[in-house]
């Protein structure tokens, strides 16, 4: 029995050993903090979630807070809440959107580079409860999510220039830094984020605007530890620091650096499956709410979705609400155009990873258990000659639709697969390869031809 035991604790050890080899996320000062493996598992497996921007400046069109004192003055721009009355805003219809859509979670900006807070904070009077709304939108969202299953997250500004200890200045702002005490700011962010933490429960805390001079490492690291004691389970994004790996294509001080998984923005992230990230990016151009503003086609957010899984990472899509509280009808039917797509084709997105086949402009895989899905975006391309590891064989290929027949011929080194009939998806069409063993352990093949 003992011999056993010291098996199992051996074994508990290894494992532990490894998750921190794997992702350290405390940084540097706190090497001994690992991501929460559940919670980062339960992360990945959604692989689609719902951004939004919003506040006092979807009154005025432009972007939120780099607007402020560029586009708008400052002195307008400050006292933009004091117009903002969302009365048409519905909770209950934002989450439904997201869930339609095919989204998991929902990551909501609760306050931006301007310090305009969406909820009833008893750390300042800039917040929802002195517009005439007088509502607290986090307490309706929260609520909401958690009732239709949609995981609640928190979008929170390090950056804020509106405070007056915020010791960095931006837009023409002339308030002399010299009166700022960074350390009193400091402390208001914490207040805020156990705020946050403490009555609306969101599962991830999404940070930006770290990178400005006001804000250290040293800073970035101890917030990461304070907010891990506060919740242990907490998903952390890697803006809480100063790396920003992953953003910048930067990885080689990932342990230096605190922070659960990496951030690209407005691009697809590099192929990484061993490293957690989610590509954040806008359904329209801009991150606010702008009239008229231009929308991506179906074909190319549905494609976005799929890069970003298919190269192992989470997809992150942004909405921008309107002044009223209304999301735009046209964005609420192209997320229900890319949920519809996903009601057909779900098996092979969430919960799976990357792999095994990189992805190119034509072709994207996933796995999960003992399936690969082979994504064919295009439309045309019904033979393919892939790679394909020996040991591993192919009992079955079919297409998840149900359309179509499908046949193939392996050999020791590769498959020969042919469609009969054009593709049935003019977006995508999903080629399943059932396997005689676990498909996560397959290598990542990097070269091939279509």
């Amino acid at each position: 029995m003992k011999l056993i035991l010291m098996v199992v604790f051996v074994i508990q050890f290894i494992f532990c050993y490894t998750m921190q080899a794997q992702h350290p996320s405390g940084g540097e000062a706190y090497p001994e903090l690992i991501t929460h493996p559940e919670a980062l598992k339960g992360f990945q497996d959604m692989r689609f979630g719902m951004f939004i921007h919003w506040g006092p400046v979807a009154l005025r069109g432009t972007e939120i807070g780099w607007s402020r004192g560029k586009e708008v003055p400052i002195k307008e721009y400050d006292n933009l809440y004091k117009e903002f009355n969302p009365v048409l805003f519905n909770a209950e219809e934002w989450v439904k959107t997201a869930k339609d859509a095919g989204m998991k979670y929902l990551v909501i900006t609760t306050k931006h580079h301007d310090g305009f807070c969406l909820w009833d904070s008893k750390y300042t009077e800039y917040d929802i409860m002195s517009t005439p709304y007088k509502k607290d939108i986090l307490k309706e969202l929260s609520e909401a999510c958690k009732k239709q299953g949609i995981i609640f997250c928190a979008y929170y500004s390090i950056a804020d220039w509106s405070h007056p200890h915020y010791a960095t200045r931006y837009g023409g702002d002339k308030r002399a830094v010299e009166e700022s005490d960074m350390s009193i700011y400091y402390q208001y962010m914490k207040n805020q984020l156990k705020e946050l933490i403490d009555n609306y429960d969101p599962a991830l805390i999404w940070f930006d605007g770290g990178w400005e001079d006001a804000y250290t490492h040293k800073m970035g690291m101890d917030l990461y530890a304070y907010l891990r004691a506060l919740k242990p389970s907490i998903l952390i994004n890697n803006r809480v620091d100063k790396g920003l790996e992953g953003m910048t294509g930067k990885t080689k001080s990932r342990k230096k650096f605190a922070g659960d998984y990496e951030t690209p923005e407005q691009r697809v992230g590099a192929f990484d499956i061993e490293y957690p990230w989610e590509t954040c990016m806008t359904i329209c151009k801009q991150w606010a709410w702008k009239p008229n503003d231009k929308m991506k086609p179906l074909k190319e957010c549905i494609h976005t979705l799929l890069k970003a899984t298919g190269g192992g990472g989470n997809f992150l899509f942004n909405v921008g609400p309107m002044a009223d509280g209304r999301i735009e009808q046209r964005q609420i039917d192209r997320l229900k155009e890319m949920g519809d797509w996903l009601k057909v084709n779900e098996e092979a997105v969430y919960g799976t990873r990357g792999g095994p086949y990189k992805p190119t402009d034509y072709m994207v895989s996933t796995r999960k258990e003992n399936k690969i899905y082979i994504h064919l975006l295009e439309k045309s391309k019904t033979n393919l000659k892939l790679p394909f590891p020996k040991g591993v064989k192919i009992k079955k290929a079919y297409l998840l639709d149900g359309t179509l027949s499908v046949s193939f011929n392996q050999n020791k080194e590769a498959v020969d697969i042919n469609i009969n009939g054009l593709l049935p998806d003019n977006i995508a069409t999903v080629l399943v390869l059932e396997t005689n063993k676990p498909t996560n352990n397959i290598k990542v093949i990097e070269r091939f031809n279509y």
